[in-house]
Formats: structure tokens, C-alpha cells, sequence
């Protein structure tokens, strides 16, 4: 193999596959090292942990063909640190060795033959569906947080996608909270499906499509064990989750007593301030919603107190209609999700003190969060 491509180009390529490297404690060596390979006149850059996959192709001037794996960390930090300039990599296929040559710098990296490197499937383009990237993306900031990070329940770590017709519908949750979302595919899918993705795999979708145009094509392997995520020169793979994921429809309110619309920013502000209050009560914040009458518009007071810190309040103009309401909720689910929400002004329908809280972003139906109270501190 013998290749030359800029700096700035193979820097970003071994970037996007960086967090399919496995750990250096991995079973298997070849598993810490990124494959680089020449494939239809680019370069090709590959990482797996055997959960996750990440092909990368870069532009390349390809002398020789041929693919090497080395050693992930150290290829990353030396390229780095190259001047912006072109690398060429050429391999001494009897040694194994990689010289990597830029500008005045000369350096051999030894490494394992790219036949020990798993296989990554490719993007098979039949019975793929396809989505703007811009609303993928958001897509995946409006649920990904939600999803549970504690191992010990599998089916709550990852992202449930429901593909039907032409609507995708992401959920996460994990077990305090459930974030729902719906979007809208380029054309209708020929068969229904529903998966569930790890979270991390979702979140390094999110990650590597910056600010790109094209749309992304999601697709299921025949074997229907990984999802495939198709964009502009990466593919993201990752193996399914083979476990349910709960059915989430029964837990969101179809009713509420108070509906509560304020500022977005404003109650933010508010979390924020409070959150700094109530890190000594489990996070708990406080809310009481005074609905409109004809004398005065509505209100929401906010309260946090720690016994050796002091106490929080603030209060918000809202319009509110129905019952008046105390409720109590942990300040940092409130955090996430109103940190998410673009709209203006943000809904907050509550029923009674045990009961879930909805939030709903004001002029969007695509999106709700559902949130579970805590017990009032007296």
C-alpha cells in the first residue's frame, strides 16, 4: 500500500472512527487498532469494539493498493501533531510497518495484518429508509439524553425507532423519565419495523453529522442483529439491542388538570438557579402554579432549600389554566429537556403531585417529555 492524503483529512477521518476503538484492555489486539485500507481510489478508515462500527473514506492519491490495522492511539496522536501538510503512508507489507512521512518528520508505526480485522458490513441501499440529516439529528438530541446509562437494564440504554410507512418515531427512557419524538421519512418504507439502538451508537450518529445536507439512510442487516446509519462518506453500525422495549404509550398522560405555559428560557434560568440549591435534597425542586384569574395572569414559583447552603425562589408570569398545583420534580431532568426545547415557550401539563408532569415545546406536536414527580419535601 502506498497513499498520500492531507493531514487535515486523515486527522478527521481517525476523529469520526475514534470511539469505535475498543478499550486497550480488549481480548482481542486488533480491536485497539483502526484499519486503513485503499478502497475505489480513496482511503478507507475503519473501527470497531465488535458493538460498534465506524467506516471513514477520505480523498487519497492511491500508488498502491493494499490495508494495514494499526494501533489506534498512537496514529491519532501523531497526526495530530503533523504540520498541515501531505502524508504519505506507505507499508512494508514483509514487516507489517507503516511509514508515515510529513514534511520533515519520518515515522515507522508496526501493526497487524488487516486480515485479523473484523468484518464491517456494508451499506446494502435495498430497503433502506432515508432522512434529512438536519431532523435526524435533532431527532436524536430530543431523546438520547433520556436513555438510561445503568447496565442492569439493557432495554432502557438504548433508543427505540419505530419505522412504518413514512414516519420514524424515536423514545428513550430510563425509568424517571421517557422522551418521545416523531419525524418525517423522505418516502414511505415498504415494511414496518421497530429496533432498538444503543443510545452511544445514536449519539455518535448525532456526532458525525455535523452540519451535513444529504440525507441519511438507515438500514437493517439481513440478519436483522445491527442498524446501519449511511452518510456523506461515514457509516456508522451497530449491533441491536435483542431485548423489548417497554411499551411507553400507557405511561404518557391522555388528561391533565393544569396546563402551564411559560418562557423557555426563563424557566431554565429559574432550574439552573435552583439546581444550585437543591443538590443537598436529591435534586429536588419545587413548583407551585397559580392559574390566571381576572385580577392577575398566572404564576409559577419555584423553590429549592438545603439545610446548610440556604434557599431558592423564583417567580415566573405564566398563563395557566385549571387547578392550582404543587408538584415537586428533580431539577436536572427539568434542566435536560428545557436545554433541548428551540420553541420560545414551553407546556407543562401536571394533574395532581403523584402524577407524571408532561412537557410539550408550544407550536411543536412532533416532541413531549414526560417526567415523574418526587415527593414533596415538607
Amino acid at each position: 500500500m502506498k497513499v498520500s492524503c492531507l493531514q487535515e483529512n486523515l486527522a478527521k477521518g481517525l476523529n469520526y472512527v475514534s470511539r469505535a476503538v475498543a478499550a486497550r484492555t480488549a481480548s482481542l489486539p486488533v480491536l485497539t487498532h483502526v484499519l486503513l485500507a485503499t478502497d475505489g481510489g480513496r482511503l478507507k478508515i475503519a473501527a470497531t469494539n465488535l458493538e460498534l462500527g465506524i467506516n471513514c473514506w477520505i480523498g487519497a492519491k492511491v500508488e498502491d493498493e493494499g490495508a494495514i490495522t494499526v494501533p489506534a492511539r498512537p496514529l491519532s496522536e501523531l497526526v495530530s501533531l503533523l504540520p498541515a501538510d501531505r502524508v504519505d503512508l506507505d507499508l512494508n507489507i514483509r514487516t507489517q510497518t507503516l511509514r508515515v512521512q510529513c514534511g520533515h518528520t519520518d515515522n515507522n508505526i508496526k501493526g497487524i495484518d488487516a486480515q485479523e480485522f473484523p468484518i464491517i458490513p456494508a451499506f446494502e441501499p435495498d430497503s433502506a429508509a432515508y432522512i434529512d440529516a438536519a431532523m435526524l439529528k435533532k431527532m436524536i438530541g430530543k431523546v438520547v439524553f433520556a436513555a438510561a446509562t445503568d447496565e442492569s437494564r439493557p432495554m432502557l440504554t438504548g433508543v427505540f425507532t419505530k419505522l412504518d410507512h413514512d414516519t420514524i418515531v424515536m423514545a428513550a427512557a430510563d425509568g424517571f423519565r421517557l422522551s418521545v419524538c416523531t419525524g418525517t421519512l423522505k418516502e414511505p418504507v415498504a415494511e414496518a419495523r421497530t429496533i432498538l439502538i444503543p443510545a452511544r451508537a445514536v449519539a455518535e450518529v448525532a456526532r458525525i453529522l455535523g452540519d451535513q445536507e444529504e440525507p441519511v439512510a438507515i438500514s437493517v442487516t439481513p440478519s436483522r442483529g445491527q442498524v446501519l446509519f449511511h452518510m456523506l462518506n461515514v457509516d456508522v453500525v451497530a449491533q441491536l439491542i435483542d431485548q423489548r422495549f417497554p411499551d411507553y404509550e400507557p405511561i404518557i398522560p391522555k388528561k391533565y388538570d393544569t396546563r402551564t405555559i411559560v418562557s423557555t428560557a426563563d424557566l431554565l434560568k429559574a432550574c439552573r438557579q435552583a439546581s444550585i440549591f437543591a443538590r443537598e435534597s436529591s435534586d429536588t425542586m419545587r413548583l407551585r402554579i397559580t392559574p390566571n384569574d381576572d385580577a392577575a395572569p398566572g404564576k409559577v414559583t419555584i423553590t429549592a432549600r438545603a439545610d446548610e447552603t440556604g434557599d431558592n425562589e423564583s417567580q415566573l408570569e405564566a398563563s395557566a389554566t385549571g387547578n392550582e398545583v404543587e408538584i415537586a420534580f428533580n431539577v436536572k431532568y427539568l434542566i435536560d429537556v428545557l436545554a433541548i426545547i428551540d420553541a420560545p415557550q414551553t407546556a407543562l401539563e401536571t394533574t395532581a403531585p403523584k402524577s407524571p408532569g408532561v412537557i410539550r415545546p408550544v407550536g411543536d406536536a412532533s416532541f413531549l417529555h414526560v417526567v415523574m414527580p418526587m415527593h414533596l419535601p415538607r
